[in-house]
């Protein structure tokens, strides 16, 4: 009998001591893993041109920004997933263009369109896997705060523990804005200006709500410049050879600037930043066409000027420093990228439009981008925009109906239904200002590229969901002439 005690004990002891092995492997992994894990920054500036940071040779004293791509890799060809503000953010955090999603053009007030529960962003991709998730700024991708008529999902429901912002813009200016919603309650008025009340917010969280063992994911889309602007009139003064609109234009920016430089100060005295990974750009192309520099159009369409922005990835540990990078990247790209580093699988479920920039960002190798990136935009004319390699394929429709500038319900069926009837074609490496259409020189090309589109064109909006409930049309605010908008757009590019 007590032979068989001590050979069952020993048994006994044996399962303990594997189950305290795996458990040590276990937690050895875990810590590792949180070691390794970087903490994830997006910095989003709101209506800025691919032309106005310093960085860019832009007029607006930009120090902070330009440090930013002083210590990473600065991209001269980075574009967004659309040419105004939900669909970029949209694409920016879903990976996803944003036709697929459903978010067709910005989403105004009380309007039905929103990003959707089913769609996976970035931040509940982190939060699942152990990261801190805080949202400070502007939000744009559904009601806020929660509208019952509307039921939409709120910054929580997308992954954020913790969200300071607006619906839309900074109401009624960037200067005591009255409209932040912090975690679901109306705040009121608060006193001073957007940019630097969510660097206040982004160390009150420090303070209050940061864990120290945890890994953090902070999206900050700032407002500034979208109109309407305000800035503080010392830095006003500093673009005094400007007329007064552009000189506050400059002014939010460089105000935006300051606001980066706090945070960054911050993640420097808590020893964050060595192991932060930091994305910054712009949602979408500036309303001013200077501030696009040499490129064609402007916010709200699909040419370079409404798409491409300057675009910032800066990790000096990983990705090292001084480095410009002229390989074509766009917001899609995000989700992929962020997931590698953090150690965790995009969502399978679903079609991904962006890849995991890592060979590029850690070793500066080519990348393998099978898909072509696509821009869709029913109320702009050119509506499509396809770049594959250095070629950037334009189309448009012969819509002669005039357009609201909110999407209502004569507009749903002709994003399904849009058919392009014309093709331009550019080798936008060689001709950035999109001035050479080689439409009818290199036809081959042009034939080759078409398929390609139509095929991609047709998966993407066939994908999107048809929206009911949208606000009926009304011609008395259908403001869109898109035969006159282009032909404005030639005269002015082209002079023809």
């Amino acid at each position: 009998m007590n032979h068989a005690f001590k050979k069952n004990d020993f048994k006994i002891n044996l399962v303990v001591l594997s189950i305290q092995f795996l458990i040590a492997i276990f937690s050895l992994s875990c810590q590792t893993k949180k070691e390794t894990q970087p903490n994830i920054l997006i910095l989003l500036a709101d209506d800025m041109g691919y032309g106005d940071l310093g960085s860019y040779g832009g007029v607006a004293k930009t120090p902070n920004i330009d440090k930013l791509a002083l210590d990473g890799i600065r991209f001269t060809e980075c574009y967004s997933g659309a040419p105004n503000c939900s669909p970029a953010r949209v694409s920016l955090l879903t990976g996803r263009a944003p036709t697929r999603v459903g978010m067709y053009s910005y989403r105004p007030p009380n309007h039905v369109m929103h990003l959707r529960d089913q769609e996976v962003t970035i931040a509940e991709l982190l939060k699942t896997n152990g990261y801190q998730t805080a949202h400070f700024g502007k939000w744009h991708l559904s009601c806020l705060p929660q509208d019952a008529s509307l039921n939409q999902p709120q910054p929580d429901q997308q992954g954020f523990e913790y969200s300071l912002g607006t619906e839309n813009n900074s109401l009624p200016s960037h200067l005591n804005p009255i409209n932040f919603v912090r975690n679901g309650k109306e705040v009121g008025e608060l006193k001073g200006y957007s940019s630097q009340l969510l660097a206040d917010e982004v160390e009150g969280w420090f303070k209050k709500d940061y864990k120290n063992d945890t890994p953090f994911f902070m999206y900050v889309p700032f407002h500034e410049p979208h109109a309407k602007v305000a800035a503080p009139p010392e830095l006003v003064a500093h673009y005094a050879d400007y007329n007064k609109k552009s000189a506050e234009y400059f002014a939010c920016i460089e105000n935006m600037d300051l606001a980066v430089g706090r945070i960054l100060v911050l993640l420097e005295s808590k020893g964050l930043r060595e192991n932060t990974l930091i994305f910054f750009a712009s949602d979408n192309g500036s309303y001013r066409y200077e501030s696009n520099g040499e490129l064609r159009g402007k916010k709200g369409g699909i040419y370079d000027g409404g798409i491409k922005v300057p675009g910032i990835f800066s990790w000096p540990k990983v990705f090292g420093k001084n480095r410009v990078s002229n390989v074509p990247i766009w917001f899609p790209d995000l989700l992929p990228t962020v997931s590698h580093f953090a150690g965790i699988t995009p969502p399978l479920d679903r079609k991904i439009d962006g890849i995991n920039l890592m060979p590029l960002l850690e070793n500066d190798e080519g990348l393998s981008r099978e898909q072509p990136m696509l821009w869709y935009f029913y109320r702009s004319s050119p509506e499509v925009a396809m770049r594959k390699g250095d070629y950037m394929l334009v189309a448009r429709a012969h819509d002669t109906i005039r357009r609201t500038h909110h999407m209502s319900d004569i507009d749903m069926p002709f994003t399904k239904d849009f058919k392009p009837d014309f093709f331009e074609l550019y080798d936008v490496s060689k001709d950035a200002g999109q001035l050479n259409d080689l439409a009818l020189s290199e036809a081959k090309k042009l034939d080759e590229l078409k398929l390609e589109f139509s095929a991609l064109f047709d998966e993407i909006k066939n994908e999107g969901p048809y929206w009911e409930g949208l606000p009926e049309y009304n011609p008395k605010k259908a403001g869109h002439n898109k035969v006159k908008e282009f032909q404005s757009n030639q005269e002015r590019f082209l002079n023809k």
